[in-house]
């Protein structure tokens, strides 16, 4: 397979509009971290965005840090580290999931719309990006947004390109909003629940004036208790003050413990990059539905032998299964959606990944937007082709 490595959004342009003008698919790529996820992609050749590379703006009193796509993540998160600031959205590191090295990028962040626990309080990544340059499929170099807040008239490309996985453009520079860190967290644990009064705890504490920023319940396993888990962030004065309140707001379920820093800290990214389902030999899914919903539709998927483990105070289910056949993918997205949810397989074999429905097919309608804005774009199909989506 040919690798392009452009270093210059000109050079990026020219290799998408000489392989549009031979008919040559490209697959996209970055620092490879998450290459797992997806259908595989058939391309004759790949463009790799290691070369683009730098922090572009970085203003610290106006919260917005800008990069190219190439950048490693680290490198920006120590760059807002050193004057206190954070991106917001707690973005996962795909590595332990999917046995990979390399480093995890602006762009692989932005075209994946990655998202850690603190999504239920403080928003995706999609709702940081204020700025997106990309390339789309003729060739063409667009910039959407910038780099304020308000910037966006008609069609937000930004918002809509989030989460297209390399299929609508290859991104060269995303712009970001950032946030102070917190002065102080502390986190919360409930021990020996249940999943569904978890759950409906998670829900409590979610749905009060006390802002978690991280809402995780960790069902009984292996030896280990049930833990749920509320984290919370701020200035000291008003961590002590939330403490209080959500211990009396959730004495029926049991009395809350603060959990030591060291130990809080490394479970939270262990919840963030999913690593209680990271075994090598299993089919992984990521599940979305109404924390409502989430306990019955967990015990289903306890009967068929999943591990799993629920994030976002519920919304989000992290399932372990026997990748033997198909992985379950049929009877997985039909449970998913009864539950009024949708269902991304995210690591399989390649063969079964080519074989079944990756990400949960939209509806028509749905599915007829998705291809006009592809046509729109990338009217010949060669970014990515079929990584979401056979045929599209």
């Amino acid at each position: 397979m040919t690798l392009h490595s452009p270093a210059t959004p000109a050079e990026l342009a020219t290799i998408v509009a000489d392989a549009r003008a031979a008919g040559t698919p490209l697959a996209i790529g970055g620092g490879l971290t998450r290459s797992g996820l997806g259908r595989p992609v058939q391309a004759a050749a790949e463009i790799s965005t290691k070369g683009l590379t730098g922090i572009t703006l970085y203003e610290p009193a106006e919260l917005v840090i800008a990069a190219r796509a190439g950048t490693p993540l680290r490198e920006v998160a120590e760059a807002l580290a050193a004057r206190g600031q954070r991106l917001p959205f707690e973005p996962m590191d795909h590595r332990g999931l999917y046995g990979t090295t390399g480093e995890p990028t602006v762009g692989g962040v932005a075209a994946g719309n990655v998202s850690g626990p603190a999504r239920i309080n403080l928003g995706a990544a999609r709702d940081a990006m204020i700025g997106l340059k990309f390339v789309n499929g003729r060739g063409e170099d667009i910039k959407s947004g910038g780099r304020v807040m308000k910037n966006v008239t008609g069609l937000d490309l930004v918002k809509t390109l989030a989460g297209s996985h390399g299929t609508l453009g290859v991104f060269h520079e995303v712009c970001f909003k950032v946030l102070p860190v917190a002065e102080q967290e502390a986190t919360l644990q409930l021990t020996g629940l249940a999943d569904g009064p978890a759950i409906e705890a998670l829900s409590a504490a979610l749905g009060s004036p006390f802002e978690p920023t991280g809402a995780a319940h960790l069902p009984a396993g292996a030896g280990e208790t049930a833990r749920t888990l509320i984290r919370i962030e701020g200035f000291g004065p008003s961590i002590a003050y939330r403490n209080g309140e959500l211990s009396r707001l959730l004495k029926r379920f049991g009395a809350l413990d603060t959990l030591a820093p060291a130990e809080a800290a490394p479970l939270w990214r262990a919840i963030r990059d999913a690593t209680f389902v990271a075994g090598a030999d299993s089919a992984v899914w990521r599940l979305s539905v109404a924390p409502s919903k989430a306990a019955a539709l967990g015990g289903k998927l306890r009967e068929r032998g999943a591990r799993l483990f629920y994030d976002w105070g519920g919304g989000l289910i992290w399932a372990a299964l026997d990748p033997a056949g198909d992985a379950g993918a049929p009877r997985i997205h039909a449970l998913a959606k009864a539950s009024g949810g949708y269902a991304t397989l995210m690591r399989a074999p390649d063969a079964i990944r080519r074989a079944v429905d990756v990400f949960d097919p939209p509806a028509a309608p749905l599915m007829t937007m998705q291809k006009k804005l592809k046509a729109s774009l990338d009217p010949d199909g060669i970014l990515n082709p079929g990584r979401m989506y056979a045929g599209v």
